[in-house]
């Protein structure tokens, strides 16, 4: 149940407001203080009239988990929820209704959800040690996944001072390196070359097109490059986000153009 109190004297405001079947986690009013949402064990999101302390409507019903934490946005059109089901939802505060996809992307169970002030982002927190931002307007476009089968044959990796790593195949004295350059956090180009544009990315790591193997990803960057617009905080997390600056790198014959 959900108890309201005066902040003030300390009583309590009215009846405890009842619905929820298993234990409250988490509650919050909506900006213009008439509404509050909360969440609870029985993996629902609930909508109360802050005054009469009535529900309204229907349980907001999506998550397949504990719901841990919500939140409305700051225009109070939206509610967001985050779940021990490693996903975070928003919904229509007027309609209930889910919108778009889970936000996909923390690895065990989200803790904390909320707004940016300007409602553009949302933040979360989770069990799996990271922090993500989202871009709430992008919120409804589902991450792509990219799934094929291939030979692995891990490169040497390389740490930089500068929070990068570089991924340099053998290499002959008096060469350029040739190879892609992998950085973190900052969201750039999709993973395919400019030379070859229909490249798939596979379960083992590699970028391919038409069969030839193009580069190789590291485990700890894989996530990170097909979810690069998502930034995940600590920058040492497995899940970090990942681009990729191909301007050194050739395809084919072309890499004759870096030899000195």
């Amino acid at each position: 149940m959900v108890h309201l109190w005066d902040a003030e004297t300390g009583q309590p405001l009215g009846e405890p407001l009842r619905g929820h079947s298993e234990g409250v986690t988490s509650v919050g009013f909506s900006p213009d203080g008439c509404r509050i949402v909360s969440g609870s064990w029985d993996k629902t999101v609930r909508l109360w009239d802050a005054k009469t302390g009535q529900s309204l409507g229907e349980p907001l019903r999506g998550h397949s988990k504990e719901v841990t934490s919500v939140g409305f946005s700051p225009d109070g059109c939206r509610i967001v929820s985050g779940s021990w089901d490693e996903t975070i939802r928003l919904w229509d505060a007027e309609t209930g209704q889910s919108l778009g996809e889970p936000l996909r992307g923390h690895t065990w169970r989200v803790t904390s959800v909320g707004f940016s002030p300007d409602g553009l982002r949302i933040v979360s927190g989770s069990s799996d040690s990271t922090i993500r931002l989202w871009d709430a307007q992008m919120a409804q476009i589902p991450v792509q996944s990219f799934r094929h089968s291939a030979r692995l044959i891990p490169p040497r990796e390389s740490p930089l001072s500068n929070g990068s790593i570089t991924f340099n195949p053998s290499r002959s004295s008096g060469s350029t390196d040739i190879s892609p350059r992998i950085s973190q956090f900052i969201p750039g180009p999709h993973f395919a070359p400019p030379c070859h544009p229909n490249s798939s990315f596979s379960e083992s790591g590699w970028v391919s097109s038409f069969g030839k193997l193009l580069y190789w990803v590291p485990p700890d960057n894989r996530h990170g490059l097909q979810n690069s617009h998502i930034l995940t905080i600590p920058t040492n997390s497995p899940s970090r986000s990942t681009w990729i600056d191909f301007t050194n790198f050739r395809c084919g014959t072309s890499w004759t153009e870096c030899h000195k």
